[in-house]
């Protein structure tokens, strides 16, 4: 029991110095964030968000903002326009706004990031990237605070976080629909999904296990942004809360029993507690048959829910009853008035993945842009870009852009303003591709900057 006073003492004590300096806000994240939340009646009322289970790969990566990985600034990227003319937007309207907006995805490119299509400048951006050593990679889930411009183009990253969504043996596998299950959750795949490790889920012995980030899809669902191969460890499981019972202090993600009752809570934005719906990160350390005993429970990455906030986000469409109704995340959509790209408005529906950008009134996010994604069944164009000087170089089929490996020797790969001979180290390019096969991203277009 004094152990348990100290450490609630010593966790208030630093969201007292944390809010201090500014250094409030979401959950999943480590050490930068903190956030109040209550379980239940008797539960702790306070988490902080980088106390994670024992034996959790979870150390931040070496760059001092603690992001690292592709967002590193090796002196290639340029800063987004933060200009202001009294107005909170940039001169001619398309300049970053002054106030900040919340974006949830997948990264796909680095320049500094890019989340959703709209290009982040992380040079002063602080923040942390839980379970991958590294640093931040292609496919990872991620939240980004800060402003943005009005087309949802660009913008400047305040704060960063990142941390895996799935981590388990895998148990069994679907091979025609490109389907996995860990922890009681099946993880769904498409064209878009990096791996990190191997050449697809086909290359992944039975029993392995695997760390995956993701977007939360239907109860018991997850879409795989990407998957690593992994010693075994500590589980990790995200889903939706469902019967949630808070007299046994029980509640299922997908097929498992979660016990939360010595879990540490974190992230929930405006201290509600837990409720069914909910979309949380488990942390525990260890899997039983049938359930989890968890030692901390995140908020999966909380989106606000304060009217004129901007938000841009991507998943999988949940609740569709129309344009007008729908759910991405959890969250309720409203894009009867969006404007529609990447597919006709009829196919958009229940699994439909989709990126959406609009602000938040009455709790419901009125979409001015919809993009789909990916439509089961039919597919999906997946897009990664990086904007950076080439490094390590070897050959035109070995090479580094912001430390992320890229072939650009394959067959139909596109030179713009130069050729595959004026590759070499210290040579600015923008690399395109559609696809991550064993940890490289194989090149359609090369273009010399």
């Amino acid at each position: 029991m004094t152990n348990i006073l100290l450490r609630n003492g010593f966790l208030s004590l630093m969201v007292a110095l944390l809010l201090s300096c500014g250094g409030g806000g979401g959950g999943g994240g480590g050490a930068a964030f903190v956030g109040a939340s209550a379980l239940g009646a008797g539960g702790p009322a306070l988490g902080f968000a980088g106390d994670v289970a024992p034996g959790g790969d979870t150390s931040p990566s070496g760059a001092g903002n603690g992001i690292g990985g592709i967002a590193s600034d090796d002196g290639s990227s340029t800063t987004a326009s933060s200009g202001d003319d009294g107005s909170g937007v940039g001169s001619g309207g398309t300049g970053v706004s002054t106030a900040d907006a919340s974006g949830v995805g997948s990264v796909d490119g680095a320049g500094s990031i890019i989340v959703n299509g709209l290009r982040y400048d992380t040079k002063t951006a602080v923040g942390n990237v839980e379970d991958a050593p590294t640093g931040l990679q292609l496919g990872m889930s991620v939240k980004v605070v800060g402003p943005i411009n009005a087309d949802f183009t660009q913008g400047i990253a305040r704060r960063v976080e990142s941390a895996a969504d799935i981590r388990g043996p895998l148990t069994s596998v679907d091979l025609a629909q490109g389907n996995f299950v860990i922890l009681g959750t099946t993880v769904t795949t498409d064209e878009a999904t990096v791996w990190a490790d191997a050449a697809g889920l086909a290359a992944i012995p039975a029993g392995h296990t695997l760390q995956v980030w993701g977007l939360p899809a239907a109860p018991g669902v997850l879409r795989a942004t990407r998957v690593e191969q992994r010693n075994p460890s500590a589980p990790i499981l995200t889903g939706t809360v469902q019967n949630l019972d808070a007299v046994q202090r029980t509640f299922t993600l997908g097929g498992l029993v979660v016990d939360y009752a010595r879990a540490v809570p974190s992230g929930s934005l405006d201290g509600r507690p837990l409720a069914n719906g909910t979309i949380v990160r488990v942390r525990a350390d260890a899997a039983s048959p049938g359930g989890l005993v968890a030692t901390l429970v995140q908020w999966w990455y909380p989106l606000p829910t304060a009217d004129a906030t901007t938000a841009q986000f991507a998943g999988i469409v949940t609740g569709f009853a129309g344009l007008g109704s729908l759910r991405v995340l959890g969250y309720p959509v409203d894009a009867s008035a969006a404007q529609i790209t990447g597919g006709p408005t009829s196919a958009i529906g229940n699994g439909v993945k989709v990126e959406v950008g609009g602000v938040v009134s009455g709790g419901v996010l009125r979409a001015s842009k919809l993009k789909i994604r990916h439509v089961p069944g039919t597919g999906g164009a997946a897009s990664f870009d990086l904007i950076g000087n080439v490094g390590a170089f070897t050959s035109p089929s070995d090479f580094r852009v912001k430390g992320q490996p890229v072939n650009a020797g394959g067959r139909g790969v596109v030179f713009a303003n130069g050729t595959a001979a004026n590759l070499g180290n210290g040579v600015r390019v923008n690399i395109h591709g559609t696809q991550v096969v064993n940890g490289v991203l194989m090149a359609a277009t090369v273009t010399f900057e």
